[in-house]
């Protein structure tokens, strides 16, 4: 089988690496890829969102499958895109129509489905620019901190939580006020829950799902989650709190009845679902979906996931997911993520990244990296995560973080206190 990968991230050199251990996988190409895809597949200098292009290479490459990564291209309507074009409607695509990447594009989507299904959420009102007083109303009536979320796809930057209501109120009219641009034309005002996140991945057919290993990433640029958000720090699996107890909870009251929901309102969806949880005292609420896999998350995922991941694409092309079984790996894998200097905010790049030949025992997934001159130089705030497995969550930092002193490149940071609330 011929297989199509969109995306440059970490996320997508985690889903490369095991796309190609499959027996099904023929050949792989990675759109656009970053350099560490291209030490398992062949990249393809195209972007994620061009329709056309990869259309056409994917006629003229025979491809069978396309699995989309990021979510910009679900959202925009991909999957519809090869659906509506005769030469392209029989090619498998793993990801939701751009209807149903509303579950990720679109919060207040997101919080409609889940009242509709009675799946547990924080409440919540929205708001759009013609209504900025009404939403600093609200705001008014609610307990810090408080919770804005921009409506559509902000790069995971789009969620701010705020202690002070003056402050608050403030941030509101910024984010009506083009903030996030379109992103935040509508901003989603809801109350704060507290408690302990994890992320549960399942893979949906439409009908039936499976579910992947769970794990928790860690947001915050500094330690002790402390400082400004980012796209992920790290990320650990299995986590130690989604016991059997919660996760049958998690089960029945929120992926069951999400999957149901989905098949119910007759929404095309082949892909992943990423349900962004929160332990309230001892019960599950939903934060986010996401109409993808998450990233850190998803390059320690794929190493506790020993089912061979394009058989369950093809199960879920053809709608036999059910009939899977998922094993997992029952060791401890956790991923550090590598940072540029300044990151979140202005970085430089095109910094040489060296010491990578000297690590041993752990798995490197590159995420904002590209090759300059046959040199590894950085191309992003998050460069690189140091993914390794231990019998224990210490033992696999351990491995990590030694591996992490490795590697070297001006401006390199990374978070120390990986794991540090789960026991």
């Amino acid at each position: 089988m011929k297989i199509l990968l969109l995306g440059s991230g970490g996320r997508e050199h985690a889903l490369a690496w095991k796309i190609a251990q499959s027996k099904l996988t023929d050949k792989l190409y990675v759109a656009p890829g970053n350099a560490g895809t291209a030490s398992v597949a062949e990249n393809v200098d195209m972007g994620a969102e061009d329709f056309d292009s990869i259309g056409r290479f994917v006629i003229e490459n025979h491809i069978n499958m396309v699995v989309v990564g990021p979510e910009a291209p679900l959202v925009a309507g991909i999957t519809d895109y090869f659906e509506q074009n005769p030469a392209l409607s029989k090619i498998t695509v793993i990801g939701p129509s751009k209807y149903g990447a509303q579950l990720e594009g679109s919060k207040e989507f997101a919080k409609q489905f889940m009242q509709r299904h009675h799946i547990p959420t924080a409440a919540y009102k929205a708001f759009n620019r013609d209504h900025v007083e009404d939403g600093i109303a609200f705001l008014r009536t609610l307990k810090a901190p408080y919770v804005l979320k921009a409506d559509g796809l902000a790069a995971g930057k789009g969620v701010l939580i705020i202690e002070d209501l003056t402050e608050a109120e403030h941030e509101l009219r910024e984010m009506l006020g083009g903030m996030f641009g379109d992103a935040s034309s509508t901003v989603v005002i809801e109350e704060f829950l507290s408690g302990i996140e994890c992320s549960v991945f399942a893979l949906t057919d439409g009908k039936d799902y499976v579910l992947l290993p769970e794990a928790k990433d860690y947001k915050r640029i500094g330690e002790g989650d402390k400082g400004l958000n980012t796209g992920g720090m790290g990320s650990i699996s299995p986590v130690s709190f989604a016991d059997e107890t919660f996760m049958k909870k998690v089960e029945d009251r929120i992926v069951r009845p999400t999957i149901q929901g989905l098949y119910e309102e007759k929404i095309d969806y082949k892909g992943f679902v990423f349900f962004g949880l929160i332990k309230v005292g001892d019960e599950p609420y939903v934060i986010e979906y996401n109409a993808r896999m998450g990233d850190p998350e998803t390059e320690s995922v794929m190493l506790r996931l020993e089912n061979d991941l394009v058989e369950l694409f093809q199960a879920t092309a053809d709608g036999t997911l059910g009939k899977q079984v998922i094993r997992k790996d029952p060791r401890y894998a956790v991923s550090v993520m590598l940072v540029s200097g300044g990151y979140p905010e202005h970085y430089e790049k095109g910094k040489v990244i060296n010491g990578l030949d000297q690590v041993q025992g752990s798995v490197i997934f590159h995420a904002g990296t590209a090759l300059k001159n046959g040199q590894v130089v950085t191309s992003g705030g998050r460069v690189m995560t140091v993914s390794s497995y231990g019998n224990t969550k210490d033992e696999a930092l351990q491995q990590s973080f030694e591996n992490a002193k490795k590697i070297s490149y001006e401006g390199m940071y990374f978070r120390r206190d990986i794991g540090f609330d789960l026991k």
